[in-house]
């Protein structure tokens, strides 16, 4: 399923993804679970999204709805290696959020690219 949701659906290199992060028409959305983003950090200026909620919080007909994805800019989904974000990001393009992509390596990609993690407060 996801060598399928990346034939279409774009993929980048978290390398590659680096240049993004402080581009003000790119949004960057953390499909991992509260846990790993508490024990982890993310990416500095991202939205989280936990991958159980992404239809709800993307479809701007449902109560839960996001303003985040409601907004005109590039969205790159990530999770820890790439295989959530690819299947979430193909789900956004079928619902109809134009363009998408997702770090095919995940945060670990991220991490040995040298890119900027943000700690998150634990959670006691």
């Amino acid at each position: 399923m996801v060598a399928e949701a990346n034939t279409v659906v774009e993929h980048i290199p978290a390398a590659d993804a680096l240049g993004l992060v402080e581009h003000p028409d790119v949004q960057f959305i953390d499909l991992r679970d509260v846990r790993e983003v508490h024990r982890e950090g993310h990416i500095p200026g991202d939205y989280h999204c936990p991958r159980g909620m992404l239809e709800f919080w993307l479809d701007p007909t449902s109560e839960y709805a996001k303003s985040v994805f409601q907004q005109d800019k590039k969205y790159v989904f990530y999770c820890a290696a790439g295989m959530r974000s690819a299947l979430a990001a193909r789900t956004a393009q079928e619902m109809g959020l134009r363009n998408v992509a997702h770090i095919e390596d995940g945060f670990a990609g991220w991490r040995a690219a040298g890119g900027p993690v943000k700690e998150r407060l634990r959670i006691l």
